[in-house]
């Protein structure tokens, strides 16, 4: 069985005009945002054997909270630069390249690309994926390459401003 956990990168800022949008970092709230959701994630006892990541700051900040929380170096994040603004086939295609010894990966990306994609991989939809939320999903598969075909079954979805 394999797990995919779908995070969109905390809320950025757009505080530097000179910077241009693959270059923009997380404002405050995204740092803080970033933060907890990693902390709820891990007090739901997942493990993750991957995090992969959108090589863009905004995207790649986020996965470092991750990382540092679930107690892993930044350096063992997985920097994908075609998850830049990927629609949905350019991350199936991501996910088909996934080494199969990794059971439960996260992976960092940015909408719109994000939202069409979590909607092709079960019946629960979404009007926009949040920055920092997460969308899980299990395969009954052993291989990555096989997970575009698989059935999908949806585990859960949470975002910052959802109350437990």
């Amino acid at each position: 069985m394999k797990q995919l956990l779908v995070i969109r990168h905390a809320k950025s800022s757009w505080d530097y005009s000179v910077l241009n949008d693959f270059d923009r970092p997380l404002n405050e709230r995204g740092h803080h945002d970033a933060m907890m959701m990693a902390s709820r994630l891990l007090e739901s006892n997942i493990t993750i054997d991957a995090f992969i990541s959108s090589s863009a700051n905004r995207a790649f900040t986020t996965a470092t909270y991750f990382a540092e929380i679930f107690g892993e170096k930044e350096n063992c994040i997985i920097k994908v630069p075609e998850l830049y603004h990927a629609p949905a086939a350019v991350i199936y295609n991501v996910i088909s390249k996934i080494d199969g010894a990794f059971n439960t990966i996260a992976i960092f990306s940015h909408n719109p690309g994000i939202t069409e994609f979590v909607n092709e991989l079960t019946d629960r939809q979404l009007d926009n994926m949040p920055t920092c939320g997460i969308f899980a999903v299990k395969a009954n598969i052993n291989h990555w390459k096989l997970f575009a075909s698989s059935k999908k079954e949806f585990l859960f979805f949470d975002f910052p401003k959802h109350s437990s």
